[in-house]
């Protein structure tokens, strides 16, 4: 979605020419028939939201090795940015050919990605890399289809969405459908692995974890006053870091940043420390290989206990999540993710609303709050108010700590 350190080590990276900034989207169209694999067990896939992120996954999806999978629809609110991720993504040749989206099956607007999920089949998948003020609105209509899901990170910003969708992953459960989220490093097999020597005992009581992510200015965090076009509505997505109700702002997506300042020391790791030994957990990025434990508190090589070896196949940590949710639709295993993905984004938004109000914040005080920052989101139109507005001199709410005391804006 951005051009971050990270999506250098990632496979959102092969998108990266279609455009800096992934704007995404809640989606439009016409309505058309349904479309049907020419194999009854060929599993379609829609893409909601193009950007670099969206079109990542997609790429993911049809690299899968389990069976036929293709992109058959489109959708965003940015004709541009589905038009660039659909020339990437169809001029692979590693999965080019799997890619069959004609003209009617690539939609503009905000109710596109009903038209999308129309061309597929119950049991086919929806990919929603949209900003997350969308989130509930694209799986309710997915549940409502009968559709598997994969929704990018994070998931949700308020109290009210997240006891929405937190529901909803209940009712997708009980249809036994499928639905993964976008915490890639749940997937990667060497966190994995670590996870389970930490849990042993290998370097006892865990006391500190550290991350860091540290670096210069990214993504769309930065904005400047709004230039008068396109509409307020479409800029504020265009620039939905910028923005707590499209995006949870810059401390959702980039959660452990200690700062993002040019010119200063890049730091991008993570580690933990136990009352017998510690760990490098991530060695560069967000889960970059190799994980290692060691006695002691001092990386070296003398005291390394275990380093991890995970076959090639299996170190894209991105692929990982798609291969594990193409095989639980196979073969009708169990498989949602949505409830530790609302968590999670939960947890994050508990720290931002501490830090913007200067309030001590319980978990159950954030998800039961009722600021829903993007009402009535599900009813957008090109035509619509930003949730947001500005005042007369182009300025928006912002957090005041201390005096703004049970609301972030």
């Amino acid at each position: 979605m951005n051009q971050t350190q990270d999506s250098l080590t990632s496979r959102r990276e092969f998108i990266k020419n279609t455009g800096k900034i992934a704007a995404a989207s809640a989606l439009a169209g016409v309505a058309i028939p349904h479309v049907h694999a020419a194999e009854n067990n060929t599993i379609q896939v829609a893409l909601v939201g193009c950007g670099n992120r969206g079109a990542g996954a997609a790429g993911d999806a049809l690299s899968v090795k389990n069976g036929p999978i293709k992109l058959v629809a489109m959708a965003d609110v940015f004709e541009h940015r589905l038009k660039g991720s659909y020339e990437a993504l169809k001029r692979s040749k590693d999965f080019g050919k799997q890619v069959e989206v004609p003209e009617d099956r690539k939609f503009i607007g905000f109710d596109a990605y009903k038209k999308a999920m129309d061309c597929l089949k119950p049991g086919d998948v929806a990919i929603f890399a949209t900003p997350l003020a969308f989130r509930w609105v694209h799986f309710t209509y997915a549940i409502k289809k009968g559709l598997n899901v994969f929704m990018e990170k994070p998931l949700t910003a308020d109290g009210p969405t997240s006891r929405r969708m937190l529901k909803l992953a209940e009712e997708a459960a009980a249809k036994n459908l499928k639905a993964g989220v976008g915490l890639m490093s749940r997937h990667s097999r060497a966190l994995q692995e670590l996870y389970q020597r930490i849990q042993d005992g290998e370097i006892g009581d865990l006391i500190l974890l550290r991350g860091y992510r540290m670096h210069g200015p990214v993504g769309s965090a930065f904005s400047e006053k709004w230039p008068g076009k396109p509409t307020e509505l479409l800029w504020q997505i265009q620039r939905f870091h910028s923005f707590l109700w499209a995006s949870g702002g810059c401390f959702s997506d980039f959660y452990v940043h200690g700062r993002c300042i040019n010119g200063c020391n890049d730091i991008y790791s993570s580690y933990a420390q136990g009352s017998k030994g510690m760990a490098i957990v991530s060695h560069h990025s967000d889960c970059g290989l190799p994980s290692s434990t060691y006695k002691g508190q001092n990386p070296e090589r003398s005291n390394l206990l275990w380093v991890s070896k995970v076959n090639p196949d299996q170190q894209n940590p991105y692929q990982n999540e798609w291969n594990d949710l193409i095989d639980a639709i196979r073969n009708d295993k169990p498989y949602n993710e949505v409830k530790r993905g609302v968590e999670a984004s939960l947890v994050t938004s508990l720290g931002r609303m501490a830090a913007h109000t200067g309030q001590e914040i319980t978990f159950e005080e954030m998800l039961n709050s009722d600021h829903e920052y993007a009402p009535g989101v599900d009813k957008l139109s090109m035509g619509s108010s930003a949730p947001l507005r500005a005042d007369s001199n182009g300025k928006y709410p912002v957090p005041e700590p201390g005096i703004k005391k049970k609301r972030e804006f």
